[in-house]
Parts: C-alpha cells; structure tokens; sequence
C-alpha cells in the first residue's frame, strides 16, 4: 500500500516513519506539513492510505476530507479532541492517539489491511469516513468558517461574511459580497451549526443573516419578502417572519 503523511508536527512524522519501517507492506510517498499541501498531493498520488492529522494550521483533517472526491484508507492522529476519538469508535475508522506505542501502530495498521481486503471483495456500501463526518457533524457547535471547493480553488469563508444561505437540493448556495459557493451540506446542518443570535432560517429554503435584513413586505396572505442589504429578495414564511421580528426587536 503507498502511503502519505500528513501532520504539521515534526516529531509525530518521525514517530510514523519509524514504525512504518518495519511493515514492509507499505511504501511511504510523501509527507505533508499541512493540509492544503496534503489536499494537493492525495489527489495527484492517489495513496492508499494516509495517516492524516485532526488539528492542522490553514484546514483541519476534517476539512480536508470533505474536499475529497474520492477518500483513501485513514488513520487519524490527533492529540486531544475526545470527541472525535469517540466518533472514530463507533465506525470501521481508526485513529492514534497521541503519543502512540509502536504496538498500538501496528493495531491500526492491522485494521487497515483487513479494511483493504474486504474493500477488494465487495463493493462496502458505506464509507466509514463519512460516518466519522456525519457523526461530527451531530455536535452543535458553532461554525467559525467554511471550507469550499470552487473548481481547482480552495475558498476558507468566515461566517461573518456570509449574507444568506439557500438551499439546492442535496447542497446548499453560500452567499457572499465576494461571491457565491455550492457546498455539499444540508440546510439543517447549517441551522444547527450557526449562531442563532445571527443567523435565522426564515423559509425552508433560506437562512439569512439577520443584520442584513432591511425591511419585510407582504407576499400574499401568509409569507413576506426580506429585503437585503443589497437589495436581494428572499423568501420568508409565516414562521420565519415570527423569528425575523423577534431577531430585529420590532
């Protein structure tokens, strides 16, 4: 299996490609100090399998996985993030924690090849890593940015600058003044992961931020139109409107 390394902390490579050199089963290829580095590499080597980091300056291992079209075999390391530790077992995922013996790399690497096997005698129809994913994306806390593909460019959006949200299908559209951005989410999770002191869904198909709403007009006998800081028009039930007045006190 050809393998890459992708971990901003010197001393934890070394640690990998020590223990990997007695697994004579697995080639290492390259090794990455950070994430969009690592992005760039997996999808021009197409490893095997990556031993990939959770907490990374410029995009997390979490991020960077859901930039993946198609996603290797991963083991994550991470240091502190008991979270993820536990979402990793509950799935076919392994992960080391940091510091890690040689016994508990080879452990991980065991599970790997039996993961390798069963891959190549069946068509898995579930992806242990979106489990991790999804099971993360259950945690509430609040978003502090968003990580989009736009073509071969990597967009990092801070929250605070995106004006509203609007649903598309299995995606959703990010509005910002700089443009706008498809990402593979659900607007539930976005409902879930935004700050409800400025953001509200004010239809099934939109989530606004709040300061940007100027004014709301009638549509109808039970929706309105918000009208934006720009002069976009969106749509806003007769629930979303509730929300909207309690949101900007009048």
């Amino acid at each position: 299996m050809r393998a890459l390394i992708i971990e901003d902390e010197a001393p934890a490579r070394e640690i990998v490609k020590t223990f990997m050199k007695s697994h004579a089963d697995i080639e290492l290829i390259g090794e990455f100090s950070d994430g969009f580095s690592g992005l760039k590499a997996i999808k021009e080597l197409q490893p095997d399998l990556v031993f990939l980091d959770v907490q990374m300056p410029k995009i997390t291992g979490f991020e960077l996985l859901e930039l993946l079209d198609e996603r290797p075999q991963i083991v994550f390391t991470t240091a502190y993030d008991q979270y993820a530790i536990k979402a990793f077992e509950m799935n076919a995922v392994d992960y080391l924690l940091k510091p890690f013996s040689k016994e508990r790399f080879n452990q991980a690497l065991d599970k790997v090849r039996v993961n390798s096997i069963a891959t190549k005698k069946a068509d898995l129809k579930e992806d242990p890593i979106q489990h991790v994913l999804d099971t993360i994306d259950e945690k509430t806390e609040n978003l502090f940015r968003v990580v989009v593909k736009k073509g071969s460019d990597i967009h990092m959006i801070p929250v605070e600058d995106i004006l509203y949200i609007e649903a598309k299908d299995d995606y959703v559209m990010i509005y910002t003044e700089k443009g706008r951005f498809l990402k593979e989410k659900t607007m539930k999770y976005y409902e879930t992961h935004l700050s409800t002191d400025d953001f509200v869904r004010v239809h099934r198909s939109y989530i606004v931020r709040i300061e940007q709403v100027k004014r709301l007009e009638p549509y109808g006998k039970s929706s309105y139109i918000a009208i934006l800081g720009q002069g976009q028009k969106i749509n806003v039930s007769l629930a979303g409107y509730k929300k909207l007045k309690e949101g900007l006190s009048f």
